[in-house]
């Protein structure tokens, strides 16, 4: 799938917000592997962080707008759109401000920032969901529809109806991501007149000039609604060209308003947490039923990913078998809970242990009806670990290994007599120092059973001398 990839140095960006009418300033930070995108308000004491998470949208007037803990960031999906475009999986944008610049309305601004930093290939691998069935979601109210379909790489296609003569139906679509600079990043946000005179009635687009937004004449204009727009824009003389926008800019593309569209489904799906590659079209789209969507898509994402059991032949020979295992693991039966290592690298270990009614804790733990104890599926999943942490030693038989903590612990599935378990465990954080930071999950009958993060130690054990 590649690597994933992050900005090579720290770059700033200066604007204003469009709504706030506030100075921002903006930085783009290298961010680690397995990160994703955050925003981080530098003004506020303690520096908190708001993850680019559909879970933590709360309003989606004029844009999508984050909440967390009550620290707000507004109209997030520009920048979004900017580094899903670029093709970036790790960064964090640090803002003085709630809100990022508007630039001149599109993401432009912020491609060409994230050129100018640079781009590096990271060690871990692209996380991707892989789209294998169709998804949908309908907003029955305004009658917008999401549809995300297979296919071979990640596309976009808006159909856009905004039910007024001066722009009636478009269409846009992006065949490829690699193609969002040239075809996407310029089309800029616009509004309707009549929308215009409701956000500056309400105090709205402080920020706004007629250098970021594309501004459509959907009405006539009287002369005190054009005073008011002169006012506001800073203008002596505005007009309306043949096409029905204001004079002050010109299109780059007949179709801008579904290219914007467009730009908008990519910024606002970034929040599903993850690449996607599959073929999404959107039906009038807009910020709450992409943010809808993506909510829905990020459940979809976590669910088939904790309940993801890892394929391999149980038949083929183990790397480690028992004995092996009894030569690196302090543990001996009955309390050995790993019968089988199946996989094992620098990061991750995969073990086996095939459930008996022979098991001595079957005698006292709910006799009747016979069920594994839960503490010690976190065990066999530990000891399963301590084999990943143990392999980074020369003599391991010379090492005990130690609980550190034990956190977010759930149990899914019961776990009984005739069960094979399946141990997954993966790093979090490098080895360092003999402590093991690491996710394990537990799988049965191809379903999740349990799960925790674990931290051990490793402790090398007194030698006579």
């Amino acid at each position: 799938m590649g690597k994933q990839r992050t900005i090579a140095n720290e770059i700033t960006l200066k604007g204003v917000g469009l709504h706030t009418g506030e100075n921002v300033t903006m930085k783009f930070v290298p961010a680690p592997e397995n990160h994703g995108f955050a925003f981080k308000r530098v003004d506020l004491e303690g520096g908190p962080i708001i993850e680019a998470d559909a879970n933590f949208v709360v309003n989606t007037q004029r844009g999508t707008n984050l909440e967390k803990r009550g620290v707000k960031i507004q109209t997030s999906e520009h920048v979004l759109a900017a580094l899903v475009g670029m093709e970036i999986d790790n960064v964090l944008i640090e803002l003085d401000a709630p809100e990022p610049p508007i630039m001149d309305g599109s993401s432009k601004y912020f491609v060409e920032a994230i050129e100018k930093a640079g781009i590096v290939e990271q060690e871990a691998e692209i996380d991707e969901y892989v789209v294998k069935e169709v998804i949908t979601y309908k907003d029955e109210a305004t009658g917008s529809d999401i549809t995300l379909i297979p296919s071979d790489e990640y596309k976009i296609t808006t159909m856009v109806d905004f039910g007024t003569k001066i722009l009636g139906t478009q269409n846009a679509t992006l065949e490829t991501i690699s193609d969002f600079k040239a075809e996407i990043s310029e089309a800029r946000t616009f509004s309707f007149l009549h929308e215009l005179e409701m956000l500056l009635e309400n105090g709205l687009i402080k920020g706004g000039d007629l250098n970021n937004a594309i501004v459509y004449v959907d009405k006539e204009i009287s002369a005190s609604t054009m005073k008011k727009l002169q006012k506001a824009f800073k203008k002596e003389k505005l007009s309306v060209k043949p096409n029905g926008i204001l004079d002050n800019l010109t299109l780059h593309q007949p179709n801008e308003a579904a290219r914007h569209k467009l730009l908008d489904v990519i910024g606002d799906l970034a929040l599903a947490g993850t690449r996607i590659k599959g073929k999404v079209i959107a039906n009038k789209p807009g910020h709450h039923v992409n943010t809808q969507f993506a909510k829905k898509l990020s459940k979809i994402i976590k669910l088939e990913r904790r309940n993801k059991v890892p394929k391999f032949d149980l038949n083929k020979p183990p790397l480690m078998d028992v004995t092996q295992i009894m030569g690196m693991l302090p543990h001996r039966p009955p309390f050995l809970l790993v019968d089988k290592i199946m996989e094992l690298t620098d990061k991750h270990v995969v073990g086996v242990k095939n459930v008996t009614m022979n098991e001595p804790f079957f005698v006292g733990h709910f006799p009747g009806a016979p069920v594994m104890p839960g503490v010690l599926q976190v065990e066999a999943m530990a000891q399963t670990g301590g084999i990943l942490v143990l392999n980074t030693v020369p003599d391991p038989e010379n090492y005990l290994t130690y609980f550190m903590k034990i956190d977010k612990v759930k149990f899914k599935q019961q776990v009984v007599p005739g069960d094979t378990l399946i141990f997954k465990c993966d790093l979090i954080s490098p080895i360092r120092r003999g402590i093991c930071h690491m996710q394990a999950y537990a799988y049965a009958n191809g379903k999740l059973v349990s799960e925790a993060e674990l931290m051990a130690q490793i402790v090398k054990t007194k030698q006579e001398e």
